[in-house]
C-alpha cells in the first residue's frame, strides 16, 4: 500500500484511548513514555517503545506531530506522524503502518522533542529571577489530537517521574498547594529558535511571586551550571532557609567560592540555619581565619559544637544532634497523625521517622512513615509504634555512630540520655555524607 493509500481513511479514524486513572483521556508523558509499539499489520510483537514526542509550539497549547519509537539492536528511531496512530494508552500504542522503512529517517530540522528538549529544562520568570524545573507535562488527546496543556513544576511530579506514584499521590492528599505548582501551557513563552537537549531555557509569562520553590536539591544542580555572577545573583534573591538547603546540596568546589562571595554576616545566618554537622563540614573548606570570622556571628552553643567537630577535639556525638524532629503522643490516632503531619512536619529532619514520647520526653518507640500510612485511621500510635528502638547516648563517638549506621541503614537515629529522655535525633547524611574529612 502506497503512502496515499495509508492515509486514505483518516478523516473517518477515531483513537481509542485510556488513561488508567478514570480521567479519559489526560495523561502524565511520564505515563506513556516507554510505552511498547505494536504495529500489527508488520508483527504481533512490539517493534519498540516510545522514546519521545515531536511537538510544534502554538502559543496556548502544544499539538504532538510526531511520535519517536526506538528499536532493539541499534536499529534506526522511526519517526511516525501522529495520524498513524490507532490507540493509545499507558503500557500499549498501536501504530498503523506496513513499511518500517519509510519511517526510519532522522526528525526534521525543525523538530522540537517534548521529553528531550523539554523535560528538566530550567524554567525562568518573566524577569528572569526565579529558577524551576520541568518534571513532567501533562498531555490532553482530544479531536484525534494530542495536545500539551500544562509543564508541572512540582514535587509529585518529580516523584511521579522516578516511579513513586503512591508517594505522589499521598503527598498530594496532605499538600494541596503542591498541585499548584503546574503551569499553562498558555503562560510559557514561545520556544527558542535554537533550543535542544542541552540549550535554550523555559520562559515564563508569570513573576516569580506566582511560583513556588523548587526542591534544593534540584537548584543546585541548575546553580552549578551558571557562571559565578548569574550564580550569585540568583542565589542572592533565596530566602535564608531556601539558599541553606541549597547550599548543602552544591559541589564542595564551588561551596567555598560561593561562601567566600558571601559577606560574613549572609554567611552566618546561613550556617545557623544547618545542623552543626552540615556546618561543620562546610567550614572545613574555608581558610581558618575566615572560619573563626564566621563562628564569632553564630550562637554560642552552636558554635562550641562546631569548633569541637572541626577541631577534632571532642567526638561525642551529642554535638551532631538536632532538636527540630517529629514527636507525637502515644494515645494519638494514625489519622489524626496524618492530618497533622505536613504543619508537624515543615522545617523538621528525618521526616521518615516520627518518635513517640510520653509527657516528660521519654520515648516509647518510633514509627516509620510508611508504617504510618498503611495503619488503620483508628489505630493508636501506641499500638503501631516499634518499641525496640536502636539509639545512640551523648558519650557515644563520632565513629560508634558512623558504624551503627553503616550495620542498621536508618536515615536517622535517637539521642537517649540515662533516664531514657530524647535529646535529639542524629541524621545520617551528617554522619555518612561529609564530604570534606574522614571519620577514621
Amino acid at each position: 500500500m502506497n503512502n496515499a493509500e495509508e492515509h486514505k481513511h483518516e478523516s473517518t479514524r477515531e483513537i481509542s484511548y485510556s488513561s488508567g486513572k478514570g480521567d479519559r483521556g489526560v495523561y502524565s508523558l511520564s505515563d506513556i513514555i516507554k510505552s511498547p509499539v505494536f504495529a500489527p499489520v508488520l508483527s504481533s510483537k512490539k517493534i519498540g517503545r516510545l522514546i519521545d514526542l515531536i511537538i510544534v509550539d502554538k502559543d496556548k497549547f502544544a499539538e504532538v506531530t510526531y511520535l519517536v519509537v526506538g528499536r532493539p539492536f541499534g536499529d534506526p528511531s522511526l519517526i511516525v506522524p501522529w495520524e498513524k496512530v490507532q490507540s493509545l494508552t499507558p503500557g500499549r500504542i498501536v501504530i498503523t503502518i506496513e513499511h518500517i522503512n519509510t519511517y526510519a529517517v532522522e526528525p526534521p530540522m525543525s523538530a522540537v522533542l517534548l521529553k528531550d528538549y523539554i523535560l528538566d529544562k530550567k524554567v525562568l520568570d518573566s524577569k528572569g529571577r526565579e529558577v524551576e524545573v520541568v518534571y513532567d507535562v501533562k498531555l490532553v488527546l482530544g479531536n484525534n489530537r494530542l495536545y500539551i496543556t500544562e509543564v508541572d513544576l512540582s514535587k509529585s511530579g518529580m516523584l511521579r517521574r522516578i516511579g513513586l506514584k503512591w508517594l505522589a499521590n499521598f503527598i498530594n492528599t496532605l499538600a494541596s498547594s503542591i498541585v499548584k505548582q503546574k503551569v499553562a501551557w498558555s503562560y510559557v513563552e514561545p520556544l527558542p529558535e535554537k533550543i535542544g537537549s542541552f540549550k535554550g531555557d523555559l520562559t515564563l509569562k508569570v513573576l516569580k511571586e506566582q511560583l513556588s520553590e523548587i526542591p534544593p536539591v534540584d537548584l543546585a544542580d541548575i546553580l552549578e551550571e551558571l557562571d559565578p555572577e548569574q550564580r550569585m545573583a540568583l542565589f542572592g534573591q533565596l530566602d535564608i532557609d531556601h539558599a541553606s538547603d541549597t547550599l548543602e546540596e552544591i559541589d564542595p568546589n564551588i561551596q567555598r567560592d560561593m561562601i567566600a562571595a558571601l559577606n560574613k554576616q549572609r554567611a552566618a545566618q546561613l550556617i545557623n540555619e544547618m545542623t552543626p554537622g552540615q556546618a561543620a563540614d562546610l567550614l572545613s573548606v574555608l581558610p581558618w581565619w575566615e572560619v573563626e570570622a564566621i563562628l564569632k556571628l553564630l550562637n554560642r552553643e552552636n558554635a562550641v559544637k562546631i569548633m569541637d567537630i572541626l577541631k577534632k577535639q571532642e567526638e561525642k556525638i551529642a554535638n551532631f544532634a538536632v532538636s527540630n524532629f517529629l514527636r507525637f503522643p502515644p494515645g494519638k490516632t494514625a489519622l489524626q497523625t496524618r492530618r497533622a503531619f505536613q504543619r508537624e512536619a515543615k522545617g523538621k529532619v528525618a521526616i521518615m521517622y516520627l518518635y513517640i514520647v510520653d509527657d516528660l520526653g521519654k520515648l516509647l518507640g518510633v514509627i516509620d512513615i510508611k508504617e504510618l500510612l498503611m495503619a488503620d485511621d483508628e489505630a493508636l500510635l501506641k499500638d503501631i509504634m516499634t518499641t525496640n528502638v536502636i539509639s545512640l547516648n551523648p558519650d557515644n563517638t563520632l565513629k560508634e555512630a558512623w558504624e551503627m549506621f553503616k550495620r542498621y541503614g536508618f536515615r536517622a537515629l535517637p539521642l537517649i540520655n540515662g533516664d531514657g529522655k530524647m535529646q535529639g535525633v542524629i541524621p545520617q547524611r551528617d554522619v555518612m555524607n561529609l564530604t570534606h574529612r574522614f571519620v577514621e
